[in-house]
């Protein structure tokens, strides 16, 4: 149920004067007190209600008579682009972890989501239409246990593939779904853009079809990271560089974890560094891309 719902009875019972506190919004409609005073201090933050604590009744009124709940009606389209949100923001690794899962929560209550699931430096992340669509139906083929018929390019080659769906993943900027090829196999990342399309089919997988806990144990999926080792200007005062796990290996030299190469090549052309010692594939890469960005400021890359 919305934490929306509860906070129109609260209001309702502040207008006919009953004075509700926590316990009674617990009570009305099975929830933790915890969560209740969530839904309270949502309502005196966020809302802005002039809520005030009468000792005397042990509840609450409004300071002033005149406030009215703003109206906050979301379509369907609205709550999936929020949801979407939600789950990146609360996947995001960041050197301010806390912050950021705030805003991940706020989102998932806004979606109508409960969970206990944002910051100075927040992240900006792009609501793709195309993203967003493929996001809900593979949010419903994991909730409902079905087998997806995926049209996948990667590299250059598009395959056809079934796959069993068992994770959203959010990592530095890219979404990928955990899933089991149909008929066993190992765990695999697949990553969103880079579907073309999907289907979902009839066909239901169970959990004893597919190792579930080799994904739920970690917490993360079975994807080893990539480490590129930099030098630095400076040295770090947290063990991250701009959001990438980073490990001190000599003076002013870290070993940077990473899992999509794109992306990370996007944040070496932003950011200040003095020297990338390795990998050597990703040393090939970054120099190929600064040589067709020479090319085309001289002109060479019309053809």
């Amino acid at each position: 149920m919305s934490n929306m719902h509860r906070i129109h009875w609260f209001d309702q019972m502040i207008r006919e004067g009953h004075y509700p506190n926590s316990k009674d919004m617990a009570l009305q409609f099975e929830i933790s007190r915890r969560q209740a005073q969530r839904d309270i201090e949502y309502l005196a933050i966020s809302l802005r209600a002039p809520l005030l604590y009468i000792a005397k009744h042990r509840g609450y009124c409004y300071e002033d008579a005149a406030y009215v709940l703003p109206h906050l009606y979301i379509t369907e389209e609205e709550k999936s682009v929020l949801k979407f949100l939600a789950r990146k923001y609360g996947q995001y690794s960041s050197d301010n972890p806390a912050g950021v899962q705030r805003v991940a929560h706020l989102l998932g209550r806004f979606a109508g989501e409960e969970g206990d699931g944002a910051a100075s430096h927040l992240p900006f992340f792009e609501a793709d239409p195309h993203l967003i669509q493929i996001s809900g139906q593979l949010s419903f083929a994991i909730a409902h246990h079905k087998v997806v018929h995926l049209h996948y390019r990667h590299e250059g080659e598009e395959t056809r593939l079934d796959i069993c769906p068992t994770k959203l993943v959010s990592k530095y900027n890219a979404d990928y779904v955990a899933a089991f090829a149909s008929g066993g196999g190992r765990l695999r990342l697949f990553r969103l853009d880079e579907i073309i399309g999907l289907q979902i089919t009839p066909q239901v997988f169970t959990e004893d079809e597919v190792d579930c806990d080799v994904f739920e144990q970690s917490g993360t999926p079975m994807l080893k990271p990539f480490t590129a080792r930099i030098k630095l200007h400076s040295q770090l005062r947290e063990n991250s560089w701009y959001g990438y796990a980073a490990r001190p290996v000599g003076e002013h030299l870290y070993d940077v974890d990473f899992y999509d190469a794109d992306t990370f090549m996007q944040q070496l052309l932003l950011a200040p560094w003095v020297r990338l010692d390795s990998p050597k594939w990703l040393k090939a890469r970054l120099r190929d891309q600064c040589v067709k960005v020479l090319k085309h400021l001289d002109g060479e890359g019309e053809s």
